[in-house]
């Protein structure tokens, strides 16, 4: 008996080795012998000698950590008992592993159900950190990142739902963007060239604005016609270019020009081959209209200009018959003659007087007391009557 270590010894033929048993202390055995047991007092912990050291048989933990490691479990359900393996941490449940879903019968804190794999702990916000390269699914319910490169699942762009974005949207391809059940909106870029399109055969592309509240029509391309339909005013700050051959067509009964402006000469310009273009326009500083080209422009003459009294608008205002008798009054009327005899019936020239008299002396030797008859000359003929 060693009294010195409390042991019971044997002499195996060179020295005196312990019987074998277990000893529970703080700090190991001396002189052990393979297959001793030693119950660390302190840790609460068993151990085995290997013949060389002691080997931990476990616990894993020591009595400070408490239950810490997995630890097999039987879980009752309405289906029957399902054995697990948790994984525990300072005496808490981390973590369950199961090879099947089931809900358990009695309540189990962070787990009101488990999974088949792995179930973390609902209570304590448990999550995998590592890198991943496949799940079935992202929790969103949090949208504070860990850092700048561990995003929170809330601040991803959902394809299931309407969600927003605070930050700007890049599409670094040219196909664009895909608007529509049946694809009718696509927005392109093709050699740097952004193409909008409204895909749907006959289709429009309707703009609209919220003006006090009301949503209203801006402006229509329709898609059957080609066409577009401004709904209110159409305010152009730049010069407006018109280049095909076809008839601009108005359906308003006026056309407004220098709206808002300062009071300026406005009218409409032709361009020619000139220098100058040709012009109508209206003259402010007249207060009347002209026209011309190449510089050169005068009034436009309106039959309110006129007059049929020429001898009492001298040189102010162009003639008009009078509205009854069909007369112009003058005070001189000079016509300029031919100064040659007539020798057309048809001739519209201005003979002189004298002309007129050898016209009449023609025929002054073949003056009658009668009146003609249809048969009597031919056209233009002058026929003399003289009274008896």
């Amino acid at each position: 008996m060693d009294t010195s270590t409390s042991q019971l010894k044997v002499y195996d033929g060179s020295s005196f080795k312990p019987t074998g048993g277990a000893k529970s202390q703080s700090t190991a055995p001396t002189s052990p012998g393979a297959g001793d047991l030693w119950h660390d007092s302190d840790d609460d912990q068993l151990y085995v000698y290997t013949g060389s050291a002691f080997q931990l048989v476990g616990p894993v933990y020591t009595a400070g950590q408490t239950l810490s490691g997995w630890k097999i479990e039987t879980l009752a359900s309405s289906s029957g008992n399902k054995v697990v393996s948790s994984m525990y941490a300072g005496n808490t449940r981390v973590a369950i592993l199961s090879k099947e879903t089931f809900t358990p019968s009695v309540t189990q804190s962070g787990f009101a159900s488990i999974k088949a794999g792995i179930t973390l702990n609902s209570t304590l916000g448990a999550v995998f950190d590592g890198t991943n390269t496949q799940a079935s699914n992202i929790d969103v319910s949090s949208t504070s990142n860990t850092s700048s490169t561990v995003i929170a699942g809330g601040n991803f762009l959902r394809a299931d739902a309407a969600d927003t974005t605070t930050g700007a949207l890049t599409i670094d391809a040219n196909g664009g963007i895909i608007v529509g059940g049946a694809q009718e909106l696509s927005i392109t870029v093709a050699s740097n060239n952004v193409t909008i399109a409204q895909t749907s055969q006959d289709k429009d592309i309707i703009f609209t604005v919220n003006d006090d509240g009301t949503t209203k029509t801006a402006f229509t391309i329709e898609g059957a016609t080609g066409n577009v339909t401004v709904a209110g005013n159409l305010n152009v700050t730049g010069a407006y270019n018109y280049t095909s051959s076809e008839i601009v067509e108005h359906s308003d009964a006026f056309l407004k020009v220098n709206q808002g402006g300062s009071e300026a000469d406005a009218g409409l310009i032709v361009e020619t081959t000139d220098t100058d273009d040709a012009r109508l326009f209206y003259d402010v500083s007249e207060n009347f209209w002209s026209a011309g080209h190449g510089q050169s422009y005068s009034q436009i003459i309106r039959l309110a200009d006129l007059t049929d009294d020429g001898d009492a608008n001298k040189g102010t205002k162009g003639l008009t018959t009078d509205s009854s008798t069909g007369n112009l009054k003058v005070t001189t009327l000079t016509l300029n003659a031919v100064g040659s005899a007539i020798t057309s019936t048809s001739s519209t020239d201005v003979p002189t007087i004298g002309q007129v008299k050898t016209f009449v002396d023609r025929f002054a030797g073949n003056v009658n007391t009668t009146d003609p008859s249809a048969s009597d000359g031919a056209d233009g003929d002058f026929w003399f009557v003289r009274e008896s």
